[in-house]
């Protein structure tokens, strides 16, 4: 009989334990939703700051601000384009940005509407950014109107990233972008990815 009403202590003791436990790793994961509205300005055409703080809009990559992208044979300014696209659609009225989690660079990100336009989506249908897992209907529609980025050839927005930091690596430090180059060629990516 003892042993029983020990059994069952122990039982009941590692399943408080457990839900304790539970309860502690739901209240981690309940950050709250960080709300910004008003006025923003513009970094490019992904990114917007407001009061200090940087907002990453959510499932989209637009091409770099200074990225340049081919158009019916002459090179254009893409990646100011799609700022002025997040401008523009930014100035229609008083953008609220909502988001929980930030990225690797503390950015949160975040899906931003004026009035009823999800601005992340427009910004994809207007072919001015790729969809980064949330707008795939949006790409598509793009691609078959050939609109902003799909009119041409471009160089997707982490591809250049990874090529610029690259060459900047090479600038630094010669023996260091020369590995890192062979490391693209055989596929083996880098340290910073």
């Amino acid at each position: 009989m003892m042993r029983s009403g020990r059994l069952f202590r122990d039982g009941a003791a590692t399943f408080a334990l457990l839900a304790i436990l539970a309860l502690l790793a739901l209240k981690m994961n309940n950050r709250p939703e960080l709300v910004h509205t008003g006025d923003f300005y513009v970094i490019d055409g992904d990114t917007l700051s407001s009061d200090g703080d940087r907002l990453r809009l959510k499932g989209i990559d637009a091409p770099e601000y200074r990225q340049r992208c081919r158009r019916d044979g002459a090179d254009w300014a893409c990646g100011e384009e799609a700022r002025k696209a997040l401008a523009t659609i930014v100035k229609t009225g008083k953008p609220e940005c909502r988001g929980q989690e930030r990225d690797r660079y503390g950015r949160l990100l975040v899906t931003c509407v004026v009035g009823d336009v999800d601005i992340n989506a427009a910004m994809v249908r207007k072919g001015m950014a790729l969809s980064y897992g949330g707008y795939a209907a949006e790409e598509r529609a793009a691609r078959q109107a050939k609109a902003g980025v799909w009119a041409g050839d471009f160089e997707r927005p982490g591809d250049y990233r990874r090529e610029e930091r690259m060459q900047q690596s090479a600038a630094d430090d010669p023996m260091k972008g020369l590995i890192d180059y062979i490391r693209q060629l055989v596929g083996w990516g880098s340290h910073d990815e």
